[in-house]
């Protein structure tokens, strides 16, 4: 179980140097990205000491997120490509593979050919080896680290003149420096320094970002209730509302399409499993444990859901990374709303909450009689990994916190940064991993059934610079505190940068402008970036696509902004029924397109609706990627002056003039400005996919 903060205060040494010693730089965080922060101000000739609430180093990338989420790896670089390229030579030694054969494992997620040893990199790896690393690279530069050593949050930050003097940690012990970087999930420092910061979920109209806010209706991939062949029921006796609702599903309503709330994307625990029976841990029954907390899983089973093993990722020597995956799964949604600013005590409650219902989880699918017995058959041959996290019952030492606070800074970072339709100044570092949240919430329709809301995964169209600001606060908050974690990003655009490989990149590049801050004896804000950029260049950072990088996996959009007339895309649509995002082909408009699922038992529709500048004639058009699984009558509704003409396409291709590009003519109709005009996409009748994108009216004589 996961130890108590306070209990741990007492038991453990904090520190073996003087802890009123000044230095250069001090990293509070024991995070990956604190450890490349403090491993870059050591590089620099800065004195650093590194003071971390954790036991254990590296947050995610030794908690059990082996799996490296990486997107493009060819930007990655400096020493977070280091990182991965010890792992890869960890692996090279045979005697690394105790429970496998390098042979047998394969290459999976390597970087460059095995014969390359100077360039060569691997991605996957377990976590006690993830550790091992880290200690080893912070042992290298002599790296004094303070384990167990807590933010006094309420009064432990001093400081004078804009600056800060000094933090204290809870056991009274205070740590001066001339800089300081926040480098935790949390944000604790940077909050109690008086900067600026949110959680929870902007709305649409705050910047423009068009899956901000609630997202309902947006179902993306198989995390919804949507992919089911049955719906499922969120009342105690089915069908009857007086009955109360299930554990696991809140009543309260979802919010309205994209408006702001504050609900954070849900927090689970990367476990590390084995099927190798000499390394198994069986499941245990947890205190307090109770079957009927789950019975919205039992109802999931019986409406069809069938893959729970689909995230059980391999690592070597017969492990997993195992993450959430379907539309009840390990991530606890709901459950983690005020983490963000709760207090120690508070956080660990929720926690072990988390850990109780994981554990509990895993307890139900292989015990309870509800599930299919294929299922239960094969989750008893796994088990937590004997040889990990020795010290916690095998469990990992670090929840998933993949989103809390997050600076409001000198840039803020949004959605239309990173998929490059507005530009990104100063470039630190890259992301490029797909805009990626989980979900948030989970709530019944108003049909009367179970779903969930809040996941997103949205193309950023290839690799994406971040920018400086995006790591420094407002002037006057503060002058010497830098955020490479908790960067200043709004929740669409921290989807994407909140990668473990972009939290090192970023921990480096923000050591680096303390560092120079340090040097002419300045703010941060007044670094001269050709300077930051120069050094990081120096250290192999990567701040631009360099051109041997392959363009990204995911298929380019197509440029909203090209398309003459009055255009609605299907983020702005009205859509009735369920309706899942995708951007799986290529020659879509703006972020991807949305599908119906191929459903048959229920008629879904998507809206669009405008008002159009003036009254006369206007040829309305769509766009839709083709594919030969789409339907080859899908209903289109044009709805103009002279009534409803209904059209039945075929969407398994498309023919356009060169006048319309990539849309397709659906006529041409007169429209009264004085009334909205409107198109409605179904798939009533529908004989595959129906896909819907983009719908525009082109003027053709309009007054």
């Amino acid at each position: 179980m996961c130890s108590m903060i306070l209990a741990t205060l007492l038991l453990f040494p904090t520190s073996r140097t003087n802890a009123e010693t000044s230095h250069d730089v001090v990293v509070y965080g024991g995070t990956a990205a604190a450890v490349t922060a403090a491993i870059q101000s050591a590089r620099m000739g800065q004195s650093v000491i590194m003071v971390s609430p954790d036991k254990h180093l590296g947050g995610l990338t030794s908690g059990g997120l082996g799996w490296t989420d990486t997107g493009n790896k060819g930007v990655i670089g400096g020493l977070a490509k280091d990182f991965y390229h010890r792992v890869y030579k960890h692996y090279q030694d045979d005697s690394s593979w105790k429970f496998q054969t390098r042979e047998k494992y394969g290459n999976r997620a390597q970087g460059h050919r095995a014969s390359d040893d100077d360039q060569a990199t691997m991605w996957v790896f377990e976590p006690h080896v993830a550790e091992n690393i880290l200690d080893e690279m912070l042992a290298e530069h002599d790296i004094t680290v303070v384990r167990d050593a807590w933010l006094d949050r309420e009064k432990g930050v001093k400081k004078q003149d804009g600056r800060i003097k000094s933090i204290q940690t809870l056991d009274g012990k205070t740590y001066p420096g001339k800089m300081f970087i926040d480098a935790t999930y949390e944000g604790d420092l940077i909050a109690a320094a008086g900067v600026q910061t949110a959680h929870g979920r902007e709305g649409i109209k705050d910047y423009n970002e068009p899956h901000a806010g609630v997202q309902t209706g947006v179902l993306h991939h198989s995390h919804h209730f949507d992919v089911l062949p049955k719906r499922v029921d969120p009342y105690v006796v089915p069908g009857d509302p007086s009955s109360g609702v299930i554990p696991l599903v809140s009543p309260d309503p979802p919010g309205e399409f994209g408006s702001a709330d504050d609900h954070v994307q849900a927090y689970c625990f990367r476990t590390c499993m084995t099927n190798h029976p000499e390394n198994r841990v069986a499941w245990k029954r947890p205190e307090g444990y109770d079957p009927a907390t789950y019975e919205i899983m039992a109802r999931t089973f019986e409406a069809g859901w069938r893959n729970v093993f689909k995230k059980f990722d391999p690592l070597p020597n017969h492990k997993t990374d195992t993450n959430n995956h379907g539309p009840v799964s390990f991530d606890n949604i709901g459950a983690n709303y005020d983490y963000p600013e709760a207090t120690y005590e508070r956080r660990q409650e929720i926690i072990q909450q988390h850990e109780d219902y994981q554990r509990g989880l895993l307890y139900f699918i292989a015990t309870d009689p509800r599930v299919p017995k294929e299922v239960q058959d094969e989750i008893n041959q796994w088990g937590l990994s004997a040889d990990e996290f020795t010290d916690n019952d095998h469990w990992p030492h670090q929840i998933y916190v993949r989103e809390a606070r997050r600076m409001v800074g000198q840039f803020v970072m949004t959605e239309n940064h990173l998929r490059k339709d507005l530009p990104t100044p100063d470039s630190v570092g890259m992301g490029s991993y797909g805009i990626d949240s989980h979900n948030t919430q989970r709530y019944i329709t108003p049909e009367g059934y179970v779903q969930n809301e809040g996941d997103l995964g949205v193309s950023t169209r290839g690799p994406y610079k971040i920018a400086m600001g995006a790591l420094l606060p407002k002037r006057d908050e503060c002058e010497n505190l830098l955020s490479p974690v908790c960067v200043s990003a709004t929740h669409v655009a921290f989807g994407s940068i909140r990668m473990e490989p972009v939290f090192m990149i970023l921990g480096q590049s923000a050591a680096t402008i303390a560092a120079l801050a340090n040097r002419s004896d300045t703010a941060v804000q007044d670094v001269p970036y050709t300077d930051v950029r120069k050094r990081l260049l120096d250290d192999e950072q990567i701040l631009e696509t360099p051109p041997s990088v392959a363009k990204s996996s995911h298929p380019e959009s197509l440029d909203l902004k090209t398309v003459e007339g009055v255009s609605v895309d299907d983020t702005q649509a009205e859509r009735i029924g369920g309706w899942i995002q995708s951007h799986a082909s290529g020659n879509f408009y703006g972020s991807g397109y949305h599908h119906d699922g191929k459903v048959t038992d229920r008629i879904k529709q998507a809206i669009y609706q405008t008002d159009l500048p003036k009254s006369g004639q206007y040829e309305v058009r769509l766009s839709f990627p083709t594919n030969s699984n789409r339907s080859k009558q899908t209903r289109v509704d044009v709805h103009h002056k002279g009534g409803t003409t209904t059209h039945r396409i075929d969407q398994t291709q498309i023919e356009t003039d060169s006048k319309s590009s990539k849309l397709l003519s659906l006529g041409i109709y007169a429209f009264d400005k004085s009334q909205p005009a409107k198109v409605v996409i179904s798939n009533e009748d529908a004989n595959g996919y129906v896909v819907i994108d983009l719908v525009n009216w082109l003027p053709f004589d309009a007054e």
